[in-house]
């Protein structure tokens, strides 16, 4: 057995991308380090190079692809092809069941973040992952989150402490991603957390919002990646403003490589950066006109006549 053939054997057994040294790990777990001809000294940091050396050398051709950069995860080009298709089924059933779809949830996520004390009314807007340059299919997936989000600190703050920020090394906004499900189970669990990963590399906190109410073996399955990868769980609910944070997301340095592909693929993403920059250079007394999401009205009804018309329903 080869390093590569190992790596392929400890992919498909677990399900979901993982990072060399916890390939390494469940290899020896499963016995598989027996069947290697020879370990090394250091058989992790092996297995790692072989694998960033058939990606590089093979591209498209090598049967491993590189799910998330920070933290660095592998995955099985085909199985994700694979796991898409299913998901594309299971997507349809859904829409079909429910008589609305994902996108349908958008104006509630953002009404909630903009109420929600957490997270201090966030800015936000929907990335059309349709609106991508054209690249390899299905990596869209994996780049572009549902919804980005942004705080900028105007109303915690006086002026001159806003003033200050410019002078000092301190944030003056926070940068989220979030990635929204209808329903989570074990089916696409791990491919939804490990996507949330992948597109959200750019964000100071990234989540995984869900609609419907997550089986308490999904949660505990949630906290072990959250432990490990750091993502977020929000359960978003029907009465938006009950929704809440089941698993708070760890903070993170912003990987702005990844900020500028994105910026340079997709238009709406490039347009919130344009905006949000337009937003604190103008400051907290003028408000520029943007293209960010707009809230839907709690008080006056239109909130609840949307998801009347949308058929967003209770469980």
């Amino acid at each position: 057995m080869t390093f590569l053939e190992l790596a392929k054997e400890v992919l498909r057994y677990c399900g979901y991308p993982m990072g060399y040294k916890e390939i390494w790990e469940k290899a020896c777990e499963l016995g598989l380090d027996k069947k290697l001809g020879s370990n090394g000294k250091t058989p992790h940091d092996t297995l790692s190079a072989q694998l960033y050396i058939n990606i590089r050398d093979r591209g498209d051709n090598s049967d491993f692809i590189l799910a998330s950069r920070k933290p660095t995860t592998f995955w099985l080009r085909n199985e994700k092809e694979n796991k898409s298709n299913v998901n594309l089924e299971i997507h349809k059933t859904n829409k079909e069941k429910e008589g609305f779809n994902e996108r349908d949830l958008h104006p509630l996520l953002v009404s909630y973040l903009a109420a929600s004390q957490a997270f201090r009314g966030l800015k936000c807007k929907t990335i059309y992952h349709e609106k991508n340059k054209k690249q390899e299919k299905g990596k869209d997936k994996w780049e572009n989150p549902d919804i980005v989000g942004a705080y900028i600190p105007f109303n915690d703050y006086g002026q001159e402490v806003l003033d200050m920020l410019k002078h000092i090394n301190s944030y003056t906004c926070r940068l989220y991603s979030f990635e929204l499900k209808i329903e989570l189970n074990f089916s696409n669990l791990k491919e939804s957390y490990f996507q949330a990963v992948s597109n959200s590399s750019w964000a100071n906190e990234g989540y995984l919002v869900v609609f419907r109410e997550i089986d308490n073996e999904v949660l505990n399955e949630l906290t072990r990646l959250n432990a490990s990868f750091g993502i977020g769980v929000i359960w978003l609910k029907p009465e938006v403003l009950d929704s809440k944070i089941l698993l708070p997301a760890k903070e993170r340095n912003i990987d702005l490589d990844k900020m500028n592909l994105l910026s340079e693929r997709n238009k709406d993403f490039c347009t919130f950066l344009s905006d949000l920059n337009k937003q604190i250079t103008a400051g907290a007394k003028t408000q520029i006109v943007a293209c960010f999401d707009r809230v839907l009205d709690t008080e006056s009804g239109e909130l609840e006549k949307y998801i009347r018309d949308k058929k967003i329903l209770h469980n």
